[in-house]
Parts: C-alpha cells; sequence; structure tokens
C-alpha cells in the first residue's frame, strides 16, 4: 500500500492555549481532532487500547470492537470516506474491516494525528472543575491509574456499540448456546449447528447468511417490519445512486418512495420473503445475499419467539422447534462509565442531548457519534466535528440551557412520531434532515455570537426559534 504523504505542521494561533481531550481513536475520534487541531487547538487523544479505528480494527484489543470476520460496511467506499482523503485505488466497491481499518491508520497518519494519541490510556472519570453558572469550562481527567489532567474541553467519541443489549428470556431460558451477536466473530464455530439468529438489521442479516450455507436449519426472528436495500442496482453500488436523490429539496416522503422502487425492483415484495408490513419507520437495512438465501430456503423467516423450552423455540405461527443456538442481534445499550449520571443522565438508552452532542448545562462537553442513522457516518463526524470547532472558536454561541431542552424535546417528537418505539431507535436520524438542522442550528448560533459581539444592533432571531424546524 503506498504511504500517504503526512499533512504539513500547522502554524500555532490564538487557540494553541485552549487544550482539548478526545476520548477514543476511532473514525469518530480521529475526525474530532483533525478538525480542531487544524485551527491549533492543543488536542490529546485518550484510547483505550493499542490501534488506531475502533469498531472497524477485528479483535481490537480494547475489546469493544463490534466486528466480524466477514464484515463490509454497508455503504460504497465513494459515499464512506472523508471528504479530503480518498481509499487506496485497490479497495473493493464496499470495503470490509481490514480496508476500514487500514483506511482510519492512513487517515491519522496523514494528517499527523498519530502523536496526539495516548494509546492504552483508560478514562476512568470525567469530572467538571468549574462552576457552569459562572465560569469557564474546565474538566479534569482521571486516568484508570489515577493520574489526572485538565483541559478546557472534553469530546467522548467512544461510541455506542460496545455494549450488548440482551433479552433476557433468550439469555436465561435457552438452554443450548446463546452468543450476543456482538461476540460473534467467525462462521466456523457454528458449522452443523441447528441456528435462530433474533433480528432483522445489518449484523443479524449478515450472521444469517454467514452461518446458513453450513446449517441444517437456520431461523431469522424478524420481530418488526422491514425493507432490507440492495447492495447493487445494475451492478452500480446502490448507495451511489440514491445520494443523488438524497437532497434537502427533495421531499422526505419521495426519497423514501424512489428508494421503495429501487429496492422492489431488486428484491421484491418484502412480505412475501415473510416479512411483516411496516407500520413505522425502522434503521435501514442493506444486505446483497440474504434475500437469495431465503429464496434457496437456506433461512427461513419468523415473527416472534412466544416461549422457549429448554432448547425448543415456539414461534408465534404455532410451529415448534429445536435449536442448538440462539444468536442476539438486539442492539446495544449506550453506556458511558466515565461520567457521572448526575451530569449526563442516560435512562432509558436515552441520551438527550442537543442536537446529538451537548448535554445542556455543561458548556464545553461533547459526544459525537451518539446516533443510528441511514448513511455512512464519517460524512456525518465531519459536520458535527464543524459544528463543534465553531462553537469552541467562539464562532457560534450554543442557546440558553431551555432553548436546547426545546430543540431535544422537539426532536424526541419528530422521531417518535416516525420510527418504532424501540430503545435502538432513540437515537435514530435520517441524514438529510439532521444536517439540514446541524447547519440551520449553526446559522443562527453564527448570529447569535455576532449579537454579543455587538456586530448586530439586535437579535436576528429570537432564541426560542432557535430549534430548526424538522
Amino acid at each position: 500500500m503506498a504511504q500517504a504523504a503526512t499533512a504539513p505542521v500547522l502554524p500555532q494561533t490564538d487557540h494553541a492555549s485552549k487544550r482539548i481531550a478526545v476520548i477514543g481513536a476511532g473514525a469518530a475520534g480521529i475526525c474530532m481532532a483533525k478538525y480542531l487541531r487544524e485551527v491549533g487547538f492543543a488536542v490529546t487523544i485518550f484510547e483505550i487500547g493499542s490501534q488506531i479505528g475502533g469498531m472497524w480494527c477485528y479483535q481490537n484489543d480494547n475489546g469493544l470492537s463490534s466486528a466480524y470476520r466477514t464484515l463490509h460496511i454497508n455503504t460504497s467506499r465513494g459515499v464512506t470516506r472523508f471528504h479530503d482523503l480518498d481509499f487506496d485505488d485497490d479497495v473493493q466497491a464496499f470495503p470490509d474491516h481490514w480496508d476500514m481499518h487500514r483506511y482510519l491508520e492512513k487517515y491519522a497518519r496523514h494528517f499527523n494525528l498519530v502523536p496526539l494519541i495516548r494509546f492504552n490510556s483508560r478514562v476512568a472519570d470525567i469530572r467538571p472543575a468549574f462552576d457552569p453558572a459562572s465560569d469557564p469550562p474546565r474538566w479534569d481527567i482521571v486516568l484508570e491509574d489515577g493520574k489526572t489532567e485538565e483541559f478546557d474541553t472534553v469530546i467522548a467519541a467512544t461510541g455506542h456499540l460496545a455494549d450488548p443489549m440482551h433479552v433476557p428470556i433468550f439469555r436465561d431460558n435457552f438452554t443450548g448456546t446463546y452468543v450476543h451477536s456482538h461476540h460473534y466473530k467467525e462462521p466456523e464455530d457454528f458449522v452443523g449447528q441447528r441456528i435462530c439468529v433474533v433480528g432483522v438489521g445489518n449484523s443479524a442479516c449478515d450472521i444469517a447468511s454467514d452461518v446458513c450455507v453450513t446449517s441444517p436449519r437456520c431461523v431469522l426472528v424478524a420481530r418488526s417490519g422491514a425493507i432490507i436495500l440492495p447492495k447493487l442496482f445494475c451492478g452500480i453500488p446502490f448507495t451511489d445512486i440514491t445520494r443523488k436523490i438524497q437532497r434537502p429539496w427533495i421531499p422526505g416522503w419521495l426519497r423514501r418512495k424512489l428508494t421503495g422502487i429501487l429496492t422492489f425492483l431488486v428484491h421484491g415484495n418484502m412480505q412475501k420473503l415473510g416479512f411483516r408490513p411496516m407500520e413505522k419507520r425502522v434503521h435501514t437495512t442493506s444486505n446483497g445475499t440474504i434475500v437469495t438465501d431465503i429464496a434457496y430456503s437456506r433461512i427461513a423467516v419468523k415473527h416472534e419467539i412466544e416461549k422457549i423450552d429448554g432448547k425448543v423455540l415456539h414461534f408465534s405461527d404455532g410451529t415448534a422447534e429445536e435449536f442448538d443456538t440462539i444468536i442476539a442481534a438486539t442492539g446495544y445499550q449506550i453506556q458511558l462509565p466515565f461520567i457521572s449520571r448526575d451530569i449526563v443522565p442516560l435512562e432509558d438508552n436515552k441520551l438527550r442531548l442537543y442536537k446529538r452532542m451537548v448535554q445542556p448545562g455543561w458548556p464545553g462537553l461533547y459526544f459525537p457519534g451518539f446516533f443510528n442513522t441511514d448513511t455512512a457516518l464519517n460524512m456525518v463526524f465531519e459536520h458535527q466535528a464543524r459544528w463543534i470547532r465553531a462553537v469552541e472558536m467562539g464562532e457560534a454561541v450554543l442557546p440558553s440551557d431551555d432553548d436546547m431542552w426545546a430543540d431535544i424535546k422537539a426532536q424526541e417528537r419528530w422521531v417518535g412520531e416516525r420510527f418504532k418505539d424501540t430503545a435502538r431507535h432513540t437515537i435514530e436520524e435520517e441524514h438529510v434532515v439532521y444536517l439540514g438542522a446541524l447547519k440551520k442550528s449553526l446559522r443562527l448560533m453564527k448570529r447569535l455570537a455576532k449579537w454579543r459581539k455587538g456586530k448586530f444592533p439586535t437579535p436576528q432571531t429570537k432564541l426560542g426559534k432557535l430549534s430548526p424546524e424538522r
């Protein structure tokens, strides 16, 4: 692989006195560090393991990666890349986790971020060292070894795919082998077993297609309706096509309609494959093989498990079958073990943040990357990084706590009205809508900053209107 050129050392600016801690050297963390470093902030990245790449580092020694050996990203390389650095020329259309890991290492080298990373540094606690009512932000980072360092700003980019969410009836009542998808790594471990995969998300479909070929019986339990997007359309990556219609001036209903038509042309009617009809929107699933596996009867689709009797599963259609293994692709719980719940409440898997990043009442603390969306994450990380950078540079000013809470409640209503009521969907975002909201809020916050500096004789907007319409 060709060695990437190293970015030039940037000149020091007035921002050099501001110290910023980034927790996590995954895609979100190195993206945040790159955008903040390039304007001169003094950035330190704390990484719990010895590798760059977070979840994209297969068998990462930080113990947190959910990657399995056959994992490929769902978006094409053109959609997945950061805007200012491409994959190497020989990378396949849909990068696998090795491609992604190499790319993130390349990104860190190219933008000279590696010297900023402190590997094998577990953050045990983030403590405020200021009175938010009167003082500028100062935060203490306490490491596992007891050392403490003070920073002006903390960016927690640790992600939300590390702590499996278990359904007790599967874990506790089934007497065969129970595995959460987080711990699934290779299909060879399951050869010859009768397997029930619970879930219809991306991991569930990938894993079912992995194991069904050598399984005498493989059942996929899809408790909700699904639309499974294809990987290719007429030989073209599907996301390369759909991104052309993902424009804010195209109504959301029309974007979804066009995507549904294209999907139907490739995969046909989802209900004929055994899935329930969609009642509310769910997180996007994309898979290139599972429809064929269902058509070949390698995988059977069921709807609900009503009872478990030892190794026998009783389904809602009245049938009962014996299985050797349940693989539960039942999602993840958001965990922030390094910060007090008094600072960041976390109930029912709800992380209630302004624009998915800011905890009202606690300036200088950000949580990028805590969302599910319908496109490549890297592009959204870049938008979040620019938004945070503008606030930290003083170009934009956050709204009042009341206005931020009003925005959070409006966002929760928007999601609740459209998406299925599950723990997973508490952090769901349609990226076209979300990015539009970010841009609008940033424009308004920049106007507020100018007004406070006396550049506007009167406020150009009422603070209560800072919440973008969704």
